[in-house]
C-alpha cells in the first residue's frame, strides 16, 4: 500500500497544530526539533498517513518503533508489518507491504555533472545526457537507487554505480505537472 501526499501548499502553523495532537508524545517531540513548518510538518503528515495506513489495515495505535543498526525504523510489536517513509519539498511518500520495502520521493533539482558522474554509472549517465529532460530523469535513477538503499536499511553505501543491477524490483512513477518522482523497491520474489 503506498500513499503519495503532495499538497504542500497547506503547509502552514494551523495545520501543525492540528495533527500534533495525532501523533504520539515521541513524535510530536521530533517534529517540534524542527526549526521550518516544513520539517515539521513532513514529521507530523509521514506519521499520519502512516498511521492511518496502519490502522486501515486493523492495527491499533499506539505503535512503538525501534531501528536497526543502520537506523532504519520498524515497529516493535508488529514484526511481519513493513514500512518507509520519505518526502521532500514536493511530496510525502509512505508504503506500508508484508514483505520489505523502500520508497523514495524527489522533486526536480539541477544537478551537476560531477554529482552525475559520482552517482550514475556510464550507462545511466548516457541516458540521462540523451533525454528530453535530464533533470526529470536523472530524479527518477536518484529514487530507484534511494528505493533500494531503503529497502535493504543500509543507508547510501559506495555502491552508487552498480546498485540497480540487484535483484531488487524497482517502480517509479513520475509527477510532471509537481515535478517530482518518486519509486518504490521491493524484493523479487522467488
Amino acid at each position: 500500500m503506498i500513499y503519495i501526499f503532495d499538497e504542500m501548499s497547506i503547509i502552514s502553523e494551523e495545520e501543525i497544530n492540528r495533527l500534533l495532537p495525532l501523533v504520539s508524545d515521541e513524535r510530536r517531540e521530533e517534529a517540534l526539533r524542527y526549526k521550518h513548518l516544513f520539517g515539521q510538518f513532513a514529521c507530523l503528515k509521514s506519521y499520519v498517513m502512516l498511521r492511518e495506513m496502519l490502522e486501515s489495515k486493523g492495527y491499533t495505535h499506539p505503535f512503538r518503533f525501534g531501528h536497526n543498526e543502520h537506523g532504519k525504523p520498524y515497529l516493535i510489536d508488529y514484526p511481519e508489518i513493513h514500512f518507509n517513509l520519505s518526502h521532500c519539498k514536493n511530496g510525502i511518500a509512505v508504503a506500508v507491504s508484508d514483505q520489505p520495502i523502500g520508497i523514495d520521493i524527489e522533486g526536480y533539482r539541477q544537478v551537476s555533472d560531477s554529482l552525475i558522474r559520482y552517482t550514475m554509472n556510464e550507462e545511466e549517465q548516457r541516458i540521462i545526457r540523451e533525454s528530453d529532460d535530464p533533470v526529470r530523469t536523472f530524479t527518477e535513477y536518484w529514487t530507484k537507487k534511494e528505493a533500494v538503499f531503503k529497502l535493504r536499511g543500509t543507508g547510501i553505501t559506495h555502491d552508487l554505480h552498480g546498485l540497480l543491477q540487484g535483484d531488487e524490483i524497482v517502480e517509479t512513477h513520475v509527477n510532471p505537472e509537481k515535478r517530482y518522482a518518486y519509486s518504490v523497491a521491493t524484493n523479487k520474489k522467488g
